[in-house]
This record gives C-alpha cells, sequence and structure tokens, in this order.
C-alpha cells in the first residue's frame, strides 16, 4: 500500500489550518492508503501552533515541527521533505490555493510512472498585473541564464517521488530554491494544469524583498555567469575603447572637430564608475553566498515536534 507525504508550510496561517485539514483529509481517505500531514509552522506569531497542537491531538495523521524562528518558505519545505516517510511527497499551501482535487491528479500521474508531477496554472485569481510580470521574467532570465529547463507558470506545488526527494536532500546548499533544483535533479516529469483560486484567508506573506531574495537563490547557485560577467563586459569595453581610440585619431587627422576630449570625459568615467560597481555588486553576491555556505549553520531550527519521533 503506497503512502503519501502532504507538507505544509504554515507562517500566521490561523485563518486556514482547519479549513485546509477539513477539506484535504476527507480527498485523501478516498485513496483508501495511508498518508500523513505533515504542517512546517514557520515562526508564526498567531495562534498558528495552537490550532496545530489541536489538529495533531485529534488526529494522529497530522504531524507538527516548529521552527524556533521565521526560516522561510524553502527552509520549511525542506524540513517537511526531511520529516516526510511517503513513497511520494507532496508540497501544498496552507491556503487551499493548491487544491486537495488537483493533489490526487497527480498521484494518477504518479502512479502511471511520473517522477515529478508538477501543478501548472491555467489561470491565476487575486494575483497582481505586477506579480505575473515578474514572475514570467523571473522564469525567463532563469533558464536563459542557468541553461535549466524551468517550466513556466509553476510553483512549489508539486508532487516528489521519494527517489527525487532523496536527490534533493542530498544537495548541501544553504541558499536553495526547490524549483531549479527540482529542474537541475532531472528525473521524468509532467504537469497537471488547474485554475488557482484566491486564497480562502488571509494575505500572501511574500514580499518584493522576499521575491527578491528567492530569485538570488534560484539563480546564483546554479551558474557562474555573475562571476564570468565582469570579463566579457572588461573585453567589450577595451575593444570599444580601441574602436573609439582609432576613430578620435582618423577624425582628427580630417580635421573634423568632435567637442574635444573634455566633452567625452566625465560621461565616460560615470559609465566606467557605474559598470564597475555593478560587476563588484555580482561578485559581492556570490561572496556572501559563499560566506553563508563557509559558515555552516544548519538551515533550521526545530524547537517542537507533535506526533514525530
Amino acid at each position: 500500500m503506497s503512502k503519501y507525504s502532504i507538507v505544509v508550510p504554515a507562517y500566521n496561517e490561523e485563518a486556514t489550518l482547519r479549513l485546509f485539514y477539513e477539506a484535504t483529509v476527507p480527498a485523501f481517505e478516498t485513496l483508501n492508503e495511508e498518508f500523513e500531514i505533515i504542517f512546517v509552522n514557520d515562526g508564526s506569531t498567531d495562534r498558528t501552533q495552537e490550532i496545530l497542537a489541536e489538529l495533531a491531538k485529534q488526529d494522529a495523521r497530522v504531524k507538527v515541527c516548529r521552527f524556533s524562528r521565521n526560516f522561510g518558505q524553502q527552509a520549511a519545505l525542506l524540513c517537511g521533505m526531511q520529516q516526510a516517510s511517503g513513497e511520494a511527497v507532496i508540497a501544498m499551501d496552507a491556503d487551499l490555493q493548491d487544491s486537495p482535487e488537483t493533489a490526487l491528479a497527480m498521484i494518477e500521474k504518479w502512479k502511471e510512472g511520473y517522477e515529478v508531477v508538477h501543478g501548472k496554472r491555467r489561470t491565476r485569481k487575486g494575483e497582481s498585473a505586477f506579480k505575473k510580470r515578474t514572475a514570467d521574467l523571473f522564469y525567463s532570465l532563469t533558464r536563459k541564464i542557468t541553461g535549466l529547463n524551468i517550466p513556466s507558470n509553476v510553483g512549489d506545488f508539486k508532487l516528489y517521488d521519494r527517489k527525487v526527494v532523496n536527490a534533493i536532500l542530498s544537495m548541501g546548499e544553504h541558499d536553495r530554491l526547490l524549483r531549479t533544483q527540482t529542474a537541475w535533479v532531472g528525473f521524468k516529469q509532467t504537469f497537471v494544469e488547474f485554475d488557482r483560486p484566491e486564497r480562502i484567508a488571509g494575505k500572501s506573506h511574500y514580499t518584493l524583498k522576499k521575491m527578491t531574495r528567492l530569485a538570488q537563490s534560484g539563480i546564483l547557485p546554479n551558474t557562474e555567469a555573475g562571476l564570468t560577467f565582469p570579463i566579457k563586459l572588461g573585453l567589450f569595453f577595451g575593444f570599444a575603447s580601441v574602436a573609439c581610440l582609432i576613430t578620435f585619431i582618423v577624425l582628427t587627422c580630417l580635421g573634423i572637430s568632435f567637442g574635444g576630449l573634455t566633452a567625452w570625459l566625465f560621461p565616460t568615467i560615470g559609465l566606467v564608475s557605474t559598470i564597475t560597481l555593478i560587476c563588484q555588486g555580482i561578485a559581492n553576491l556570490h561572496t556572501a553566498m559563499i560566506y553563508r555556505e563557509v559558515q555552516n549553520r544548519p538551515k533550521y531550527i526545530i524547537a517542537e515536534t507533535l506526533n514525530l519521533e
């Protein structure tokens, strides 16, 4: 008999947790197969832990990890994967934007032999045009820079076969984005399309700052482009400088005035300074990421568990 682990990060989700439980448990019970729900309380400051404790008390299939503070959604997903015992692991949001019915359709694909099943959004209600466009830009840039085949219109709502989970857990990065790591490990992948509704309650906790940090975690560990970019830019401007110098000499020999060297001096200095700072900034991002890896701090700290050994 197959066993499924449902991993649910929760950060200040007191308004959605019971609704999620009441929708998800009956849906999975129709499978007549064993399953567990692993909630990871990512440092919530509301009644999230109190509600999770009540659910765990009434249902042993509900298991809870409480972080000592907020470590972020990716750390919560990673923790849930490490605690999961299922042959298939399904990552879902607590706000029911990821529906249990779609998760059941993912299981059907898994039984057909697929090892990663993505939830692909046909429509995305309740999201601003800015968020949709920046998401499209992120996927486009990530594919171009890293060379990874990351599908569009997918998030963290996925089903992972046990062998895929083990492969992801074997990767040691502290800065990680599971979407890019899932593309990197490969395996047989497919999609289940669904219409993503609005949140049933509450609001998204993803600020622009958090989204930018996620983009860094997805791109920088998977490419050396940031480190090789300065030398490419240097070669380009080196050739451009030689071309300009030859042009100036030819124009001077022909007696053509172009405003004198002073007219070009300040904008040229400004351009070179800007390029230098950008290159240094990109290199610093890589250095900061290396520093965090060298520190080798834990990716998260579990303060309490319920119904887990």
